[in-house]
């Protein structure tokens, strides 16, 4: 059996209890009267898993199958921000021997998680359950997520209610939608004219379900750097650090870097001020998360003359301060990224005591001097890994693992508030969002408990709970297209970029950025050949899945079959543009022109995906990419 994150204490014995139909659920006096939407969640749990309801119910323990209690030191219910701060307010014990089955939670928090882990229970034992005593609860009191909602992809409101369903049955306390231009701000109809932004309703909805489900909704926008939309259009392009960016065709690439608030106008922290001044009143949340990253620009432009005088690091500490003091003036508890400040890490004291300081880094053997870096000036910090999605169809899951491990780790030894577990969507947010579930998972789990298993063990665990797979297998054969992926989405997009801006300009040879070397081409037929094995062993393993859990693999044959489209691609444009590196065509690859209809008729499969979780938001930008390259391969 397999239990995600991995509790604390668990004893089994073989010895087994029987959930029968003629059971009931029983309220103890001890809950409050909220808890009865928790007993109709379990009693869900029960039809899913063991085929039939069972009758709720309050009163004594004596004849009840299921025993929900609360265990409050005093008998009293702490406040929602309490318990997100408390390790032990979090806790819950379950107990299934020949009396039944009692789940116990040091709050209704506690008693919820409680529950989250009966429901892997009952999803692998139905109503046969072993004998066992669990006492659990997390090393880390906020355990977040981060969703891109802004580059590329926006999803629908019942998506995002479903992925914090999945969330919540992970035992994800914190939820952050990250936006630039995805919202639907007073005077942004300029902004959004050409986008299917989330709305003030939208969001209002979406804190409340969430909040019944103990995840934290934190606003978290852009409000420094990565305004790249906002900066371009005439409404307020006259803020933008870098002079006549609005005239500039879009650019994928392009948006990644440029996209900074001039500094020196006054009306910039003004402007920053009215966003969060508008956004914030949406949420329940005590955090809110000003962004505040990769800052690329500042002092280049417009605020030269300023940072010559100042310094760059003074422009950028005095703008973030007076928007944390803002945000504190209203109530909250400002947050975020550390990527500027980790250079210069004494000027945290200069912000306000309660920041925290968002400490993100992304590689799989991501150092740990930065977090001692940061954690002796004594500042308030989470640290933050990513789930490895961005620029990719399917994650990079070994590496998603390696990189949420080691933070996971940092977290603990420098007794960091919390993990903020990211999922970006830089150019373009291409994979679908349920790809990212293992990358998800593993950080659900190790700041929950880092000892709750290693990479294999923990894949077998995902295969078995996420996707219902008895072979245990389907996890770590995705985790094996990150090999396969030699000419990627982000060499198309920066390859088409750089293109379009020679043809232009002349100013850059776009057959330097073009191609594959020609070492390169036997990896690409070996990955094409993997991917096809791959497929293959994910249709042996879709016969053996419970039918409700089969189209979760759908998705995912779309994207391998996307992934060998552009090594296919890649390969066409190193020849094309490397006379050098021009062989005979491999007999078994299709031709230029039968590519470009692939990708044609792979595209329409994908819109589809696409369609049936997101608003169309950014989906022409990705549909502008296949279709050049499918004029490409037809005239060249």
């Amino acid at each position: 059996m397999y239990l995600l994150p991995k509790p604390k204490k668990w004893i089994l014995n073989d010895r087994e209890y029987v959930l029968s139909k003629d059971r009931r659920i029983t309220l103890g006096e001890s809950c409050p009267p909220e808890v009865f939407a928790y007993a109709k969640q379990l009693n869900g749990y029960a039809a899913e898993y063991c085929g039939y309801d069972l009758q709720i119910t309050r009163g004594e323990r004596e004849g009840a199958g299921i025993f929900l209690q609360m265990d409050s030191p005093d008998g009293s219910l702490p406040a929602p921000a309490e318990v997100y701060d408390s390790v032990k307010l979090q806790a819950f014990r379950i107990r299934i021997g020949e009396d039944g089955i009692i789940i116990t939670g040091a709050s209704m928090a506690g008693l919820f998680y409680g529950i989250q882990t009966f429901r892997q229970i009952l999803l692998q034992s139905g109503p046969v359950l072993p004998y066992m005593e669990i006492s659990d609860e997390p090393v880390l009191p906020h355990r977040g997520y981060l969703h891109d909602v802004t580059r590329g992809r926006i999803p629908t409101l019942s998506y995002l209610k479903k992925l914090a369903d999945k969330l919540a049955a992970c035992k994800i306390n914190q939820l952050h939608l990250y936006v630039e231009h995805s919202f639907l701000f007073s005077g942004y109809g300029e902004v959004c004219r050409d986008d299917t932004p989330l709305t003030q309703q939208d969001i209002l909805e979406f804190d409340a379900y969430c909040r019944e489900r103990w995840i934290d909704l934190v606003p978290c926008m852009a409000s420094f750097g990565h305004l790249y939309k906002v900066l371009r259009t005439n409404s307020f392009g006259d803020l933008c650090e870098l002079p006549g960016m609005s005239e500039e065709p879009f650019g994928f690439a392009d948006r990644m870097r440029h996209h900074t608030l001039n500094v020196s106008d006054p009306e910039s922290v003004r402007f920053a001020k009215r966003l969060i001044d508008e956004y914030l009143p949406l949420f329940s949340s005590r955090f809110f998360n000003i962004g505040a990253d990769e800052t690329f620009d500042l002092g280049k432009g417009k605020s030269r003359e300023m940072a010559v005088q100042k310094g760059v690091h003074r422009l950028y500490i005095d703008f973030v301060r007076e928007l944390c003091k803002h945000v504190k003036a209203k109530g909250r508890v400002p947050m975020f990224w550390g990527d500027i400040i980790v250079h210069f890490p004494d000027a945290l004291q200069e912000l306000p005591p309660e920041t925290i300081c968002l400490n993100w880094g992304y590689e799989p053997d991501v150092p740990e001097e930065p977090t001692g870096r940061l954690s002796k000036t004594g500042a308030k910090l989470y640290q933050c890994p990513g789930v490895s999605g961005w620029n990719e169809f399917i994650p990079r899951i070994r590496d998603s693992h390696d990189n949420i491990r080691r933070m996971c780790g940092y977290a603990v030894k420098y007794q960091a508030e919390g993990l903020l577990n990211t999922d970006w969507g830089d150019y373009g947010h291409i994979n679908h969002p349920d790809f990212s579930m293992p990358g998800m998972m593993y950080g659900a789990a190790l700041s929950w408990n880092p000892e709750s298993g290693e990479f294999e063990n923990l894949n077998r665990a995902i295969s078995v709970l996420e996707y219902g797979d008895p072979t245990e297998k389907v996890v770590s054969v995705l985790a094996g297209v990150s090999g396969c992926q030699i000419y990627g989405w982000r060499d198309l997009v920066d390859y088409k970029e750089e293109r379009i801006h020679f043809k232009k300009t002349g100013n850059t040879d776009p057959e330097n950025t073009a191609s594959l070397s020609e070492s390169s081409l036997p990896e690409l037929e070996r990955a094409l050949k993997r991917l096809d094995e791959i497929s293959g062993q994910l249709y042996q393993i879709i016969s053996g899945l419970q039918m409700q859990k089969r189209p979760a693999i759908r998705p995912f044959l779309n994207a391998i079959a996307g992934i060998r489209l552009m090594q296919m691609t890649g390969y066409y444009v190193s020849m094309f543009e490397n006379p050098s590196q021009r062989t005979e065509k491999r007999g078994d690859l299709p031709g230029p022109s039968e590519v470009a209809a692939l990708w044609e008729n792979w595209l329409l499969d994908y819109k589809n995906e696409w369609r049936k979780i997101s608003r169309e938001s950014e989906l022409h930008r990705i549909q502008e990419v296949i279709c050049y390259y499918a004029d490409y391969l037809r005239e060249t």
